[in-house]
């Protein structure tokens, strides 16, 4: 599942690479999206999703016509810049999830092997990494892979099988709240929470870890869930005051 991960990831630092050694600025066109794939060897579908991941991020702006254009670096309203807005509103991606997760989890929490704990670990390790350098696109590769790999051990197939038809969805909507840098830190720790439920085999507790989790997210956003009640308090620590793990 992993492995999936890698070409939009390896698309979009040498896409990094060709922004340093082209030396271009705000406002200069990236070379068409034909050109780029050949040269990167990669799919347009997959170049696609870097670009993707490249433009939630505020470090690049697609001018569908025009092309792709290099940005000064501030991230868009998030919410605004939802690619998939033709099939599904955020909300509706944060209510959809806010009903399946938790139950996934709650499965998982009795399924997974030990073995499993430490991979889940291991994602946070490089979450925490990713923050502190303020790679948010690597901090997104392992957001993913954190959920996947509890969707995947949950035991159900058909919830693993509902969860691939909108894999694209679900990995775009966990970035969106990264524009909020002095906030990301928040989701690692709402990572640790739900993986020490977990551990705890404590299926009640990773539920509502989870839960809490998609509404904090969701919140980040604006977009209220359940209760209505209010976002989290924006916090005012950099996420490279992250403490060590």
């Amino acid at each position: 599942m992993r492995g999936r991960l890698l070409v939009p990831q390896a698309a979009v630092e040498k896409i990094r690479q060709i922004i340093d050694e082209q030396g271009l600025r705000p406002g200069d066109q990236l070379p068409p999206q034909r050109e780029l794939a050949e040269r990167l060897s990669i799919s347009r579908a997959s170049l696609r999703e870097a670009l993707s991941a490249l433009e939630t991020l505020g470090l690049i702006r697609i001018e569908v016509g025009r092309g792709v254009f290099l940005t000064d670096g501030k991230p868009p309203d998030p919410v605004a810049a939802w690619r998939f807005a033709d099939l599904y509103s955020p909300r509706e991606v944060y209510e959809a999830r806010l009903a399946l997760e938790p139950q996934a989890v709650q499965m998982a929490a009795t399924a997974l092997p030990a073995a499993a704990f430490d991979t889940l670990a291991s994602t946070l390790v490089r979450m925490r990494a990713a923050f502190q350098a303020h790679d948010f696109v690597q901090a997104g590769v392992e957001d993913s892979t954190f959920h996947r790999l509890i969707v995947e051990g949950c035991g159900n197939r058909m919830f693993i099988d509902l969860f691939r038809t909108v894999d694209a969805v679900v990995a775009e909507i966990q970035r969106l709240p990264f524009a909020q840098e002095d906030r990301v830190w928040e989701t690692l720790e709402e990572h640790e929470r739900i993986l020490e439920a977990l551990r705890a085999r404590d299926s009640g507790g990773a539920a509502r870890a989870m839960s809490d989790h998609i509404t904090g997210a969701a919140g980040r956003l604006g977009i209220l869930l359940g209760t209505g009640a209010a976002p989290i308090p924006a916090a005012r620590r950099s996420p490279v005051e992250l403490p060590e793990a």
